[in-house]
């Protein structure tokens, strides 16, 4: 596998699941995945832990496109690039999301040590570590709750959603959240916003890790 580039920073530990119930009521989020802020507070009173464990909501229920403008960096809103108009046809490739609109991630990790390598790569990489690559929704929401893990060359890549086309071929996009220079069709406006793109699959790039979770499901991790 190829080298990593960057050298790994230290990612700050989430907020306690009471704190990011919170949190994703004053965004409005419940709201906008038919939960109550009851049903919500309720759900994350029941899970163990904090600062390992990430409050997530079923893309089903709130898709990327909705959940990428609450995103904030430098009082900028985030936003998804032109040219993936289609970003909510990223589907998650995993048979283990939760069925119900609340779920909950154990040990998120950015993967930074994985800079530097493809998709393609790193998605059987990961198989063998027994870890799950994040969905974008995840990757989302990992950001609205501590938006100090995007920083610059320490970025990361979603690879748990992908768009399977037509045919049945996934597409060679692989989505990704970085922070965008203000150039192109970005705009100046949009320097240092937090960015929902894409990269190639069999691309490599040195400020991208590979997020991932050690496990996914309605419940925390038992306390050891």
């Amino acid at each position: 596998m190829p080298e990593t580039e960057t050298a790994t920073t230290t990612v700050p530990s989430l907020p306690a699941l009471a704190d990011q119930a919170e949190r994703l009521i004053e965004l409005g989020v419940h709201e906008l995945a038919g939960v109550s802020a009851a049903e919500l507070r309720a759900f994350a009173a029941g899970g163990e832990g904090g600062g390992d464990v990430l409050l997530a909501v079923h893309p089903d229920r709130v898709p990327a496109s909705t959940l990428a403008p609450l995103l904030r960096r430098e009082g900028r809103p985030g936003f998804v690039v032109v040219d993936m108009p289609d970003v909510d046809r990223f589907t998650p490739q995993t048979d283990t999301l939760p069925d119900g609109p609340l779920y909950l991630l154990t040990g998120v990790d950015r993967g930074d040590h994985m800079a530097n390598w493809s998709p393609e790569e790193a998605l059987p990489a990961l198989s063998a570590q027994d870890r799950t690559p994040l969905l974008l929704t995840e990757g989302i929401h990992w950001l609205l709750q501590q938006p100090d893990v995007l920083e610059r060359n320490h970025c990361f890549m979603t690879i748990g959603s992908r768009l399977r086309k037509d045919n049945g071929a996934l597409d060679a996009r692989t989505p990704a959240i970085w922070i965008s220079n203000g150039t192109g069709r970005d705009g100046k406006e949009r320097r240092g916003a937090p960015k929902v793109g894409w990269c190639w699959w069999g691309n490599r790039h040195t400020w991208l890790g590979f997020a991932s979770a050690a496990t996914r499901g309605p419940a925390a991790a038992p306390t050891p």
